[in-house]
């Protein structure tokens, strides 16, 4: 598994990072097995939400055997001082850990939320005094949506986050303007030294009216090895990307890891995904 270092932060980070949303309803041997195959794949950075079910639950009891094995990052999605400050302790203790080494803010995608996470009394406030503490290593941000970049730009404006984890696929590449807001992102976190993830690399679109949704994503993911080995070397090919969470199903990890390894050129990998005329956004129709 290929690392890349995080930013000013200096973490070697696979460039897969284990996506603990997969773990949000699934029982403890099924998470057992999912996390065993991350480590076993090369995998060290893991990342999970208070959010995201009970994954931190699924997570916590291998915390003894793996921790010092791992980059840990946690999110809190509250927007208040108080309610964030309590969601971080809850989230260690589900976790059966004393710290983490990155609280992210959650779900920040547009100029309201993070006008609320970062104003007196926000969220922020909460994350500052748990990194005073050494509850936390590190605050980064994350965000779903088309105005994602151009909010996370502004967030590194208005205080020095160490992490963004912002979206980007082929098919988001394709929209001029969403094109012109990543690529201002990336000029200041080159700035700043700011380890830059990126999320949806496998999605292909949103859930159709009225069809079964056969994965646990709350988007319609690739599924095939071609779809998703296509999608992760387009990614990565990005050198200013130090990671991209896996997907969101635990049936998709063995797919991704394969992908890692074999990589195509970016150029063939963009033909593979323009065959499929049913790709698109995945924020076009978003259910949160």
């Amino acid at each position: 598994m290929e690392t890349r270092r995080l930013g000013r932060l200096g973490h070697q980070s696979s460039v897969l990072i284990y996506d603990a949303a997969a773990l949000g309803d699934v029982p403890q041997d099924v998470a057992d097995r999912s996390i065993q195959q991350a480590l076993d794949g090369g995998i060290n950075h893991f990342d999970v939400a208070a959010d995201y079910g009970d994954a931190e639950l699924r997570l916590g009891p291998r915390m003894a055997d793996i921790r010092d094995r791992i980059f840990l990052a946690t999110k809190t999605g509250r927007r208040e001082q108080e309610p964030a400050w309590s969601e971080i302790n809850r989230s260690l203790e589900r976790l059966q850990t004393d710290h983490v080494d990155l609280l992210q803010l959650h779900a920040i995608g547009d100029l309201d939320e993070l006008d609320a996470a970062t104003g007196t009394g926000g969220a922020l406030e909460a994350a500052v005094r748990a990194h005073e503490a050494g509850l936390v290593g590190a605050v980064g941000i994350t965000g779903h949506g088309h105005a994602a970049p151009s909010t996370h730009l502004e967030a590194l404006r208005r205080y020095p986050f160490a992490t963004v984890l912002t979206p980007l696929n082929p098919v988001l590449w394709r929209d001029e303007a969403y094109r012109a807001d990543y690529e201002a992102l990336v000029e200041e976190v080159r700035r700043q030294d700011v380890g830059l993830m990126t999320i949806k690399a496998v999605s292909r679109r949103n859930w159709p009216d009225g069809t079964d949704h056969t994965h646990a994503t709350w988007y319609e993911p690739y599924d095939t090895q071609d779809r998703i080995t296509a999608a992760v070397s387009w990614v990565l090919a990005h050198e200013e990307v130090t990671g991209i969470p896996t997907a969101g199903d635990v049936r998709l990890l063995g797919m991704l890891l394969q992908a890692e390894q074999d990589r195509i050129p970016p150029s063939e990998a963009e033909q593979r995904l323009a065959r499929d005329d049913q790709y698109a956004s995945p924020f076009v129709a978003m259910p949160f």
